[in-house]
């Protein structure tokens, strides 16, 4: 190859590489295991399903500005038991839910007189 054709290929060479190694769209990757084993999950949020897609456990970050929450479902989706903060609320607090899913019941850090 001479070097002239190197001054050509090279660089043409590097360009390629260097466009796809840019990252592109968030990859929508699926893994469907019975097991998974790691000494570390780094995740934005998980969600326990049954087989019909009902979500029974959510845990993952509140929106607009709150911490992080856990949320208990029944075997109808509606939340039994809840815990973590609320945006409108900075202490943390565990909150209890009747049969329908309304809330009744808060443990929260703030000593009432």
């Amino acid at each position: 190859m001479t070097s002239r054709e190197r001054w050509t290929v090279y660089p043409l060479l590097l360009l390629a590489i260097g466009l796809a190694m840019r990252p592109g769209e968030e990859s929508q990757l699926e893994i469907r295991t019975e097991l998974l084993s790691s000494s570390t999950v780094r995740c934005r949020e998980i969600l326990i399903e049954s087989d019909d897609g009902t979500v029974l456990l959510h845990m993952g970050r509140v929106v607009d500005g709150g911490g992080g929450r856990i949320e208990v479902k029944d075997a109808a989706g509606e939340n039994t038991v809840a815990i973590g903060a609320r945006p409108d609320h900075a202490l943390g607090r565990i909150e209890f839910f009747d049969t329908e899913g309304r809330l009744k019941t808060v443990l929260d850090g703030l000593d009432e007189e």
